[in-house]
């Protein structure tokens, strides 16, 4: 971590809001950064596609720059993307989405962010698996909201218990946070899961935060479970999603958030005062990515679907690794024996073989034992990576 860094997040100068001080030293940022002083590095660290966007979406992007479409569109989203996005989740899911109950973010981290400050307060309680995308509990803390983990555990293939979730309600509970497929697990919730939470959530009255980015990547012609097809009604949901990791469109920030009207509307005033509108000719991609061509998404399926095989035969052959097999997303996050410091582990394997990876303490409190490996990369890095790795932890002795 650079001096810049360390400086930005522990000081305590009273210049900054104390609110900034929940938010940690990204563990990946902080990953990224070493590897990029140091040459000849494999990264089974970075969470994006590693192809490029659709040529009939990059196509879009282009003509409505040279169309001049250029300025601000409504607040909510550009009107064809919005009925886009309804025709095509009304028609997945079977069930009627206007509009109205749509707003276009910056990408799905604003709709996150728009959904978790916007309702999180001091007192409010939030549930959250444990391990979960390293953006939800920073968020909550910041506005004085509380995180109550629940674990989840690799020889279960990081699968949540729904008894688990209802156990864990209490007088203070708020809201609840899914995400399936699941950053950093790749675990894919089936249906009776999410429908037993979303229903015992709307018996009591709370919340369902469900972030959906990667809900296309699913493998083994498996069911794909949203939030929007298990609800009887949106009163008591928000949805989100992006173009991002279905289209390989991480860098044109387009995302969106699905809810009833009479949150849409509280949260596009929020918008407005955050990013006022999402990226005009990207929305134009969209549009593209949902009206046109979608066989781009079939083939990156097989294709991912083909490296988490192979990258679950390799963590099998590696020493001290305890992996299963993710169903959905590019993550794999295998254990390390109870006890090891997957953050020591992960630093090390960095120094020592030039392979990039994520400690588990990145996404959880219980998972420090643990890493997480990403197959956005090819096949043959990703044997290259372990013709470094399973030497190096041959030779560790962790018992």
């Amino acid at each position: 971590m650079s001096r810049l860094d360390f400086d930005f997040y522990e000081s305590e100068d009273p210049v900054w809001n104390p609110a900034l001080l929940t938010i940690p030293v990204p563990g990946i940022r902080k990953m990224v950064n070493l590897a990029a002083t140091m040459d000849d590095v494999i990264h089974l660290s970075i969470g994006q596609p590693d192809a490029p966007a659709p040529p009939h979406v990059i196509q879009a992007t282009v003509d409505a720059l040279e169309a001049g479409q250029t300025g601000y569109t409504m607040d909510a989203g550009l009107p064809e993307l919005l009925d886009a996005l309804a025709e095509y989740n009304g028609e997945r899911y079977g069930r009627q989405i206007s509009p109205e109950n749509i707003l276009v973010t910056t990408g799905a981290t604003e709709a996150i962010y728009l959904a978790l400050t916007a309702v999180s307060a001091p007192g409010r309680e939030f549930i959250v698996p444990d391990p979960s995308f390293m953006l939800y509990a920073p968020l909550i803390r910041m506005n004085g909201g509380e995180v109550k983990y629940i674990p989840t555990r690799a020889e279960n293939n990081h699968q949540l218990d729904p008894q688990d979730v209802i156990d864990a309600i209490d007088k203070n509970t708020h809201a609840i946070v899914l995400n399936s497929p699941s950053n950093p697990t790749g675990t894919v919730y089936p249906r009776e899961t999410i429908e037993t939470i979303v229903q015992e959530a709307a018996y009591r009255g709370l919340y369902v935060i469900s972030d959906e980015v990667y809900d296309h990547l699913v493998y083994d012609n498996r069911e794909y479970a949203s939030v929007l097809s298990c609800c009887s009604d949106l009163d008591h949901v928000m949805v989100i999603s992006s173009f991002s990791k279905t289209f390989s469109m991480a860098g044109m920030r387009i995302g969106w958030m699905i809810a009833s009207q009479g949150a849409i509307k509280k949260l596009r005033r929020y918008h407005m005062f955050t990013t006022t509108v999402a990226n005009t000719p990207c929305q134009w991609a969209g549009v593209a990515a949902l009206r046109g061509d979608r066989s781009f998404v079939d083939d990156i399926i097989e294709t991912y679907r083909k490296r988490r095989d192979r990258l679950v035969q390799l963590v099998e052959q590696t020493p001290y690794m305890e992996g299963y097999m993710p169903e959905g997303a590019f993550y794999l996050f295998p254990s390390l024996p109870e006890g090891v410091n997957g953050n020591n582990v992960a630093l090390r394997l960095l120094r020592e073989t030039g392979v990039c990876t994520i400690a588990g303490d990145t996404f959880g409190e219980t998972c420090r034992n643990a890493l997480r490996i990403s197959y956005a990369t090819s096949i043959d890095n990703i044997e290259k990576a372990f013709e470094r790795i399973i030497p190096w932890m041959e030779k560790q002795d962790f018992d």
